[in-house]
């Protein structure tokens, strides 16, 4: 199981990974709130402005401040590792 570090120590399994979204517009904010109300929103931005947003197969939904670029690249180098 390869997992990615998502910035302040954190962690998420790369093979949980639905998508990586950026946490601007108008739909991607409507879904975090949806998780917030329905308890599956994990804030991972340590206080920090959320730059993007990953949706999980468990249906969680995790809040970075990296920039989905930045985990694009992670996820790639991840992929290059296996």
């Amino acid at each position: 199981m390869a997992f990615i570090d998502i910035g302040f120590g954190n962690m998420v399994s790369s093979e949980r990974l639905v998508c990586v979204a950026g946490a601007e517009s108008a739909p991607i904010r409507r879904l975090v709130q949806d998780a917030r109300d329905r308890g599956a929103l994990v804030d991972c931005s340590s206080g920090k402005k959320s730059k993007s947003v990953l949706v999980m197969d468990s249906e969680h939904v995790i809040l970075s401040a990296l920039s989905s670029e930045e985990i694009s690249g992670l996820l790639k180098n991840a992929d290059g590792e296996k």
